[in-house]
């Protein structure tokens, strides 16, 4: 009820990161498991501003004045820089940025993904967006915090689907978890084909389409029981995660979406699949 809950995940793969509200990565990830009786057996990864819970401590998840669970902390450990990322972070690093390169990120939030190039392959300075200026206040802030390392960033209120930039500006366009919360993505992938330069690279990464059929179907079961069910325990807001099953299973599989890009404009596009295909790196050249 204090706010320090920042995100949870069952087995080690959390979609719920960033449905939780704050998103601070200097935070200390604590891994639970249920010790009072209940139906759910199963581990849990909490992130928490507090550096005093140490292991043997026994937490109660509380709503509303409520327990709703209560917990034993069975092991306690501090991420790492590499593991204070998102995957798109790891990944990222490879996809053409150097001293040269003028980027713009779009969809950039709190900016992971901006101060995450900067530090790997710093270009010659960031572009960094969003629709949502709170968040993009937590990235000034981090910025000024020295998180760029040397290289020049700046942060606007963005529409992805009307960029307010010139044709031909920037070298990298990069978009992570933002695509499939655009209303009109054609409008938005064509707004990113034309304010990259000739040569320039576009690179997504969302979520995706396991392409095994077996792995699929337990990833789609687990979208649409355990994430709206365990998110609505710790939150009461059910249907913000029933909405994130939702709009994940619409989202174009990966060759529909390669498809949607070359329809733009882009001549050359592929992507490249992470953790069997529950997100896909999508890389278009123009």
């Amino acid at each position: 009820e204090k706010g320090d809950l920042i995100m949870m995940g069952i087995g080690g793969f959390s979609p719920l990161t960033g449905f939780m509200g704050k998103a601070d990565w200097k935070s200390v990830c604590e891994k639970f498991s249920l010790t009072d009786g209940t139906f759910w057996p199963i581990p849990v990864i909490l992130a928490t501003d507090d550096a005093s819970v140490k292991a043997g401590d026994e937490i109660a998840l509380v709503r509303n004045g409520t327990v709703m669970a209560t917990m034993k902390v069975t092991e306690k450990f501090e991420l790492s820089e590499d593991e204070k990322k998102f995957e798109c972070e790891k990944n990222y690093k490879g996809e053409g940025a150097d001293s040269q390169t003028e980027m713009l990120d779009l969809a950039a939030g709190t900016g992971d993904v901006t101060f995450a190039i900067a530090k790997r392959t710093p270009p010659a300075s960031i572009m960094s967006t969003d629709f949502c200026d709170a968040m993009l206040d937590v990235a000034r802030k981090r910025y000024a915090q020295g998180e760029a390392g040397a290289v020049p960033c700046e942060f606007e209120v963005v529409d992805a689907q009307d960029i307010p930039f010139a044709s031909n500006s920037f070298d990298l366009v990069t978009c992570a978890y933002g695509v499939r919360n655009i209303p009109d993505r054609m409008k938005a992938f064509s707004e990113a084909y034309r304010v990259l330069k000739s040569g320039g690279r576009y690179v997504i990464l969302e979520f995706s389409t396991p392409p095994n059929a077996a792995w699929r179907t337990v990833y789609h079961i687990y979208l649409r029981n355990v994430i709206p069910f365990v998110g609505g325990l710790l939150t009461g807001d059910r249907q913000g995660f029933v909405y994130l099953n939702d709009s994940i299973r619409a989202f174009p599989d990966q060759e529909t979406l390669a498809g949607y890009l070359k329809q733009v404009g882009f001549k050359e596009v592929h992507y490249e699949n992470q953790t069997g295909g529950i997100v896909a790196i999508h890389v278009a050249n123009k």
